[in-house]
């Protein structure tokens, strides 16, 4: 007991002499940051990993001058690797997945579904929609776009219609289903860190889900009416058709493999059990009814599905189909996750970030100012950290007083931390979630990020709400007590 009240006096005494930054000096690398990511990553291209590690040795440096040693930044980053590995797992397993999705014909016969069935003016707005559902019974957003997300990305490219509209398609209904269904551990965790319950979180959320969900199918629908008919080859439509009918044998049983996935979900199963299942599942298909040897489905589930597994000719269009997935195509991704995670360490123990929000609510005196600066600071903590859990539960410590200040029920911060954490992490090249997205579909984020709708027009719709609540009477801004503010009331 002497021992642990001495490491506390000592903990004690090396915080009250370690040199606090003051905020003009703590600006600056949050400056040099800015400029690495933006300069580096969207206007030179560079890759994101290596510009991470650049803006982690950046914090780290500082963090160093403020008392906190390299040491103390890889333990944090160890611990956030410890509590992200289930994620990191998935991510591979998600991997093996499409490999054996591949081999057994399941993408194959969804590709055929959808090059039979979907007109391709409504291409588009059905990956939207399509998406959003599997998203909202699964209740993730990562299991939609590996599964259902590649199968249109595969049709679209078929087709030679837009793969940056349709990834921008399936990533708004993945994220729509993952912001709204209770099965979420966004959804989950996000209610759970503001002290709001669920299912009234969830109800909370569709004042601006509803707005920001019409105004993407607007948009789908406009871009997919734009398209000319005439200008898609349907010959070559008809003979991936046909080859596609060559090489696999094609029929309802195939869908067993995201049955699995989506009975297991809905069940609330583990999704690493889930998803292996899944993947045995196509094993299976892929020896009894397509004919592969137990070799080559290992193979596709490591490796990836390669053409050469197949007999015949294989036409130049329908291999840029069908080679993807397997364990080893998530491996990039998978390193992706310690880079961020190195970034997201040294920015914690700067001290940086927590200055400069402290700084920030001061100035608060609004609804529509406190809810505005609640969603930049859940888009810059989450593109900071890339880690949901560590920015919901910080913007809670930083925010939470100030609602309740307000007047304001929970549920106004944790649809705040949903619209501007949960849907916008994707957008970035330098989160976990965003070079998933990118690796999965094939298409970069700066060129979805447009039409990827409803991730960003829910930070519109948020801040929308909160400043015209006076004008409206609180509509969608919900109160711990009826009575409507009166006089600005300090943060």
């Amino acid at each position: 007991m002497e021992f642990q009240q001495d490491t506390a006096s000592a903990e004690q005494a090396e915080k009250r002499v370690r040199p606090q930054p003051r905020l003009a000096v703590a600006l600056i690398p949050v400056v040099i940051t800015l400029a690495i990511f933006v300069g580096g990553i969207g206007i030179l291209e560079f890759p994101a990993e290596l510009m991470l590690i650049f803006a982690a040795i950046v914090f780290t440096v500082f963090a160093a001058l403020h008392g906190v040693g390299l040491d103390q930044v890889l333990t944090d980053m160890g611990e956030k690797i410890k509590r992200a590995l289930p994620g990191i797992l998935i991510l591979l397993s998600i991997g093996m997945l499409i490999g054996t999705w591949m081999i057994a014909g399941t993408v194959p016969l969804m590709v055929n579904y959808g090059l039979d069935l979907i007109n391709p003016s409504y291409l588009y707005v059905l990956s939207f929609v399509v998406t959003a559902i599997v998203a909202t019974f699964t209740g993730t957003s990562w299991g939609a776009a590996g599964t259902i997300g590649v199968a249109l990305i595969s049709v679209a490219a078929t087709m030679d219609i837009s793969l940056a509209i349709t990834a921008g398609a399936v990533v708004s209904g993945a994220y729509f289903g993952d912001k709204l269904s209770p099965l979420s551990d966004t959804t989950n965790i996000s209610s759970l860190a503001a002290g709001a319950n669920i299912y009234e979180h969830i109800r909370h959320m569709l004042y601006t889900a509803v707005p920001s969900s019409l105004v993407a199918i607007a948009v789908f629908l406009l871009a997919g009416l734009s398209i000319d008919a005439g200008s898609v080859d349907l010959d070559v439509i008809d003979r991936t058709v046909a080859e596609l009918h060559d090489h696999f044998v094609l029929n309802p049983v195939l869908l067993l493999p995201p049955a699995v996935v989506l009975i297991g979900s809905v069940m609330r199963k583990p999704p690493l059990i889930v998803l292996f299942l899944s993947s045995m599942t196509a094993v299976v298909l892929a020896v009894l009814v397509q004919g592969f040897s137990i070799a080559d489905t290992f193979d596709a589930a490591v490796s990836g599905f390669t053409t050469e597994m197949l007999s015949g000719h294989v036409s130049a269009p329908v291999t840029e189909l069908l080679n993807r997935g397997g364990l080893t195509s998530m491996y990039s991704s998978a390193f992706f996750v310690f880079c961020a995670f190195f970034f997201a360490a040294a920015l914690e123990n700067s001290g940086v970030l927590r200055l400069l929000l402290s700084k920030l609510i001061d100035k608060l005196r609004s609804t529509g100012s406190l809810v505005t600066a609640t969603l930049l600071s859940g888009f810059t903590v989450i593109n900071g950290t890339s880690n949901a859990l560590v920015t919901f539960f910080l913007i809670n410590d930083l925010y939470g007083e100030a609602y309740k200040k307000r007047n304001l029920h929970p549920t106004n911060l944790s649809r705040s931390m949903e619209d501007s954490v949960t849907i916008t992490e994707v957008l970035m090249p330098w989160t976990v979630s965003g070079a998933f997205f990118a690796t999965t579909l094939g298409v970069a984020n700066f060129d979805f990020l447009p039409w990827a709708v409803f991730c960003w027009s829910g930070i519109v719709f948020s801040a929308l709400l909160a400043w015209l609540s006076p004008l409206t009477r609180d509509f969608g801004i919900r109160r711990l007590t009826p009575q409507a503010e009166k006089e600005p009331a300090k943060a």
